[in-house]
């Protein structure tokens, strides 16, 4: 009885310093989509500089599975703008203690990335796949959603509510965040791929299944001259 005790009051300290130690998750993060998602980083808590998890960019499904995603969208002219806001798709929300979206994109996209108690990027290496740049400063890189918030809203976006919006907006398990350089996504704007392609045209492939694989997740709708464009640059994947 007395050994029984002792577990007891051992297994009930521990749990209050865990509980104690480790931070709460903040209520706005966003549950995975599905039960077969990718893991979450395992950041340390913040309070204290770490080194980033050495996670990589969720990969689109195979080419096969893409062009019949592609072919099963609806083909539909763009919706109205009216009405839009970038303000209603919330972000960058908190996803792990201090860390945001953005900086947890940082982090899983560079090479050694360094972050501080903030869990801002304050040291690193990153590529920019639409254009092939190298970085070493965060400030230098933008998080472009592959499908922007403006085309999603012109897609069907502007049927959904604010959460469907603001998960879409903080998307971590698909292939819909990426770091790039700042000018690249600010050239790209919130055009289609029939208006805008990544000038590294290695990255066509990719970028095509990604787009593709959103837009077919998430229930939105192309243009014709998008599914066109779309058909062309799944083209360039290999056999």
């Amino acid at each position: 009885m007395l050994t029984n005790a002792w577990w007891r009051r051992v297994a009930t300290a521990t749990a209050l310093i865990v509980a104690a130690v480790l931070p709460n998750a903040s209520a706005t993060a966003i549950a995975a989509p599905d039960p077969h998602a990718t893991p979450a980083p395992a950041l340390r808590p913040a309070g204290a500089a770490f080194d980033a998890v050495p996670l990589k960019l969720p990969e689109p499904p195979p080419v096969g599975e893409v062009r019949t995603e592609l072919a099963g969208l609806h083909v539909a002219a763009p919706h109205s703008m009216e009405g839009y806001s970038r303000a209603k798709f919330p972000h960058w929300i908190k996803q792990y203690g201090e860390c945001d979206t953005r900086e947890v994109v940082l982090a899983r996209d560079g090479e050694d990335v360094k972050q501080d108690e903030k869990c801002r990027a304050i040291s690193g290496k990153w590529t920019s796949e639409y254009d092939g740049k190298e970085f070493t400063e965060a400030r230098q890189l933008d998080i472009d959603h592959v499908v922007p918030l403006a085309n999603a809203w012109r897609s069907g976006a502007d049927a959904w509510g604010t959460p469907e919006r603001r998960k879409f907006a903080n998307d971590l398990v698909h292939s819909q965040l990426i770091a790039v350089s700042a000018a690249s996504n600010r050239s790209k704007g919130d055009q289609s791929p029939d208006q805008w392609a990544p000038p590294l045209k290695t990255y066509w492939c990719t970028y095509a299944r990604a787009w593709t694989d959103v837009k077919h997740l998430y229930h939105l709708n192309i243009t014709a001259p998008e599914k066109v464009k779309l058909t062309e640059m799944l083209d360039t994947c290999e056999p």
